[in-house]
């Protein structure tokens, strides 16, 4: 007699946490498994579905629906979520989509006071594929998307990250080994806290689980630049050498809580024109970031990012142009340096409902031969609460204030309100 596999789910979103699943297997009738989520149990599989560690808050929860197939080796899972925003600015904008400092007009501008806009191109589509096998262990495809479209154009698909997981290795796209999407604070804001270290590569990565508490990760990834340059004197020209970030990660208490230590080089490829030869300037970045449990109610948040031409993996600072800049005459670009940090609390008041408050700053040194309109630093301020009125729904509300400042002094800000409403499937 054949044997075949019935298996229920369960999923919670309360809190901004996905609670422990179980799987229940039970004898049914077909080869390819469909799943519903109602009940748990401790297969392996299904284990590594739903595994979240290193998971940001705004990443897809485990799916709602699962295939399996006959022997239970293999599941795929489809899930994501739609997402409706809507925004105001008031006292000044942010001249952006999403909340973003470095975009605040400076000086203020008073025919760019107040803005209205509505969004749902960062809703989610994905399909996670788990399985074991004999000559490689354990093994995962991911592919995911949404809908912010290339250079911007909203609503047209995008793929966000695709990659292949053959035990300890990775192959493809996914957050760069120098972020800590775990360490990210809660928000509805999209682009997020303006000194997040917050950055998608193409890579090949090894990572190891030590024991219980210790792992760590190693990568190269393709780089990606962008430079400021004199014309006649320096340009922009093809990288030879990828990116290399590794880090060592101590975690504890079911993995609720985290410490992390990061390290990222780089050797950025430039033309100098009036030498008429390739050179490239060295740079790199430290990262202490983490989130500690304290208690079931309370979650603190913490990043400090600092270094020098790494500017595009800073929120506030990537594709702006300041990961090389020039460095007097002659054609030579130098790496300034930049800080980034985060801080946020997270605080439970019951198991579907919370509030959150974050604060960040984003800060370019060496900006002497730039403009006086250079960027400076820039300053971002959350407050929110989330809300679950039922399974796999989440409301949410948030206030946000961000400043830039330039390098003459000159500084411009801006308050926003936003509201949101997600379904997870």
């Amino acid at each position: 007699m054949k044997r075949k596999y019935l298996i229920g789910l369960g999923i919670a979103i309360g809190c901004g946490a996905t609670q422990a699943q179980t799987v229940l297997l039970d004898t049914i009738r077909t080869s390819v498994i469909v799943t519903d989520e109602r009940q748990t149990s401790d297969n392996e599989i299904i284990k590594a579905m739903y595994e979240a560690n290193g998971r940001h808050f705004q990443d897809p929860r485990a799916p709602r629906f699962l295939f399996m197939d006959r022997k239970g080796k293999v599941a795929l899972g489809i899930g994501g979520y739609v997402k409706g925003t809507m925004s105001v600015d008031m006292g000044g904008i942010s001249d952006n989509l999403d909340f973003v400092t470095a975009d605040i007009p400076v000086p203020k501008q008073a025919d760019m006071q107040n803005q209205f806009q509505m969004d749902a191109s960062t809703s989610r589509l994905f399909l996670k594929l788990v399985g074991r096998n004999t000559a490689v262990g354990n093994f995962s495809v991911y592919v995911e998307s949404d809908f912010r479209g290339k250079d911007g154009h909203q609503y047209d698909l995008r793929l966000r990250q695709a990659y292949i997981r053959l035990g300890n290795l990775l192959f493809g796209r996914t957050r760069s080994t120098f972020a800590d999407g775990a360490a990210g604070p809660p928000t509805i804001d999209f682009e997020g806290p303006s000194g997040s270290v917050s950055k998608k590569n193409t890579m090949i990565q090894y990572k190891q689980q030590i024991d219980k508490n210790w792992s760590w990760a190693a990568s190269i990834e393709s780089p990606s630049e962008s430079y400021t340059v004199v014309k006649n004197e320096s340009k922009s020209i093809k990288q030879r050498i990828p990116d290399i970030p590794a880090y060592l990660q101590y975690e504890w208490n079911d993995g609720q809580s985290h410490i992390r230590l990061s390290g990222l080089f780089r050797a950025l490829s430039y033309r100098n024109l009036v030498k008429e030869e390739n050179e490239y300037a060295i740079g790199w970045a430290s990262q202490l970031s983490g989130m500690i449990a304290f208690s079931p109610r309370i979650t603190f948040y913490y990043q400090a990012a600092y270094g020098k031409g790494y500017a595009d993996y800073l929120n506030d600072l990537g594709g702006s142009g300041y990961d090389l800049i020039p460095d007097g005459n002659g054609g030579k670009l130098k790496a300034p340096y930049a800080l980034g940090i985060v801080g946020g609390l997270q605080y439970n008041l019951c198991k579907n409902f919370f509030v959150s408050a974050s604060y960040s700053q984003c800060r370019l040194y060496d900006q002497a031969s730039l403009s006086d309109s250079a960027y400076k630093y820039g300053q971002y301020v959350v407050a929110n609460a989330f809300y679950t009125p039922f399974s796999n729904c989440q409301v949410g509300i948030e206030f946000l204030y961000g400043n830039r400042h330039n390098h003459d002094g000159e500084s411009g800000n801006a308050h926003r309100l936003n509201a949101m409403i997600q379904y997870n499937f």
